[in-house]
């Protein structure tokens, strides 16, 4: 019996000795990846085993050979057990890591999904509680000045379209989050896309009086389906055009490379706070901390305004013609810029 009693103590006291060391090993990795925890913490157990088992050998004063025999033994044991167990490891580490940030994403969409209930209620209810005002006035002949009558039927006219924009952002965005959206794939020139969306933003940009700039030759050819490529360059314009300020400019640019086309759209907006980039494109996410738009009487940009979708759907349709968007702050604003596959790169309109 004290026999196998000395053998513990030799096996614990190998074991010990590991365990301190793997012990100091874990706290100097704290903040490290939870793969890198799990191997070493996997290595500790095997190299335990191992220096119990290499303990008890030696004090057993076997025979050289005998030794070697089970070194060798416990080592090849040891080399597999570490093997499978870093493959499984890092398999569940990885799990791990995707369920967390599975949880994540899941509580910023139900944030991002509270925050669009609470603006479209905002901005649906406004303009119907002034639209119900007005149409009162005018059913109780309140109002009987021709131009006080004629503004009034304006401003209906107005908040009309500006509701109608609301739910037509609402329907594209719910197409675009349920997988329901379909492209008709064509060549598609981006310099005729660009044009249309400069002539329609132009009465915004007159009215705010910001310049829009853009190239008249050189645009690239693009892969894309056009209703969606053209909204995509009329949300960016119009998003530039309502939060740069009068005297402004709104640059269009873009180019190919690398298999990419790329569409720029720079702002003297002044900038947004850092900490505000990676939001710009969530939903309902109107950045009014960094950039504050004056309020608009009608025409597009105050149609398109409503709950602060524009930017949302851009980076919506962008990925589902397998590309992506981005912004960065300039010197004096920001530049959205948008990379999709190209068609043929050599081509020019």
């Amino acid at each position: 019996m004290s026999d196998l009693v000395l053998i513990g103590v030799y096996a614990l006291g190998a074991g010990a000795v590991v365990g301190v060391v793997g012990e100091v090993a874990l706290r100097l990795l704290r903040k490290r990846s939870i793969i890198l925890h799990v191997c070493v913490l996997l290595t500790i157990t095997v190299a335990s085993v191992v220096a119990g088992v290499a303990a008890v050998a030696h004090a057993m004063f076997l025979s050289a050979h005998d030794l070697q025999v089970v070194l060798i033994t416990v080592g090849a044991s040891a080399a597999v057990s570490l093997g499978v167990g870093a493959t499984f490891g890092h398999r569940l580490a990885t799990a791990s890591v995707w369920a967390t940030q599975a949880r994540e994403r899941e509580r910023q969409l139900e944030a991002g999904r509270r925050d669009l209930v609470a603006w479209v209620s905002h901005d649906l209810r406004t303009p119907l509680a002034g639209l119900r005002a007005m149409a009162e006035a005018l059913e109780d002949n309140i109002v009987q000045d021709p131009a006080t009558v004629a503004e009034y039927h304006r401003r209906i006219r107005i908040e009309t379209d500006r509701m109608a924009y609301l739910v037509d952002d609402l329907f594209e965005l719910s197409r675009i989050n349920a997988g329901a959206l379909r492209l008709a794939l064509s060549s598609v020139p981006l310099g005729d896309v660009v044009s249309d969306a400069i002539a329609t933003t132009a009465p915004l940009a007159a009215m705010r009086g910001v310049r829009i700039l853009a190239r008249e030759s050189g645009w690239p050819i693009v892969t894309a389906g056009e209703p969606e490529l053209s909204r995509v360059v009329a949300n960016l314009l119009v998003n530039s055009v309502r939060y740069t300020p009068p005297d402004g400019t709104v640059v269009v640019d873009a180019g190919a490379e690398r298999g990419e086309v790329w569409l720029a759209v720079s702002d003297t907006c002044g900038g947004i706070p850092e900490a505000d980039l990676p939001r710009v494109f969530d939903v309902a996410f109107r950045g009014e901390r960094s950039r504050t738009p004056q309020p608009q009487d009608g025409g597009p940009g105050n149609a398109a305004a409503g709950g602060g979708l524009g930017l949302a759907i851009v980076r919506g349709l962008v990925e589902a013609h397998g590309g992506h968007v981005g912004v960065r702050n300039t010197d004096n604003g920001c530049r959205f810029e948008v990379r999709i596959p190209a068609s043929s790169l050599g081509s020019r309109t």
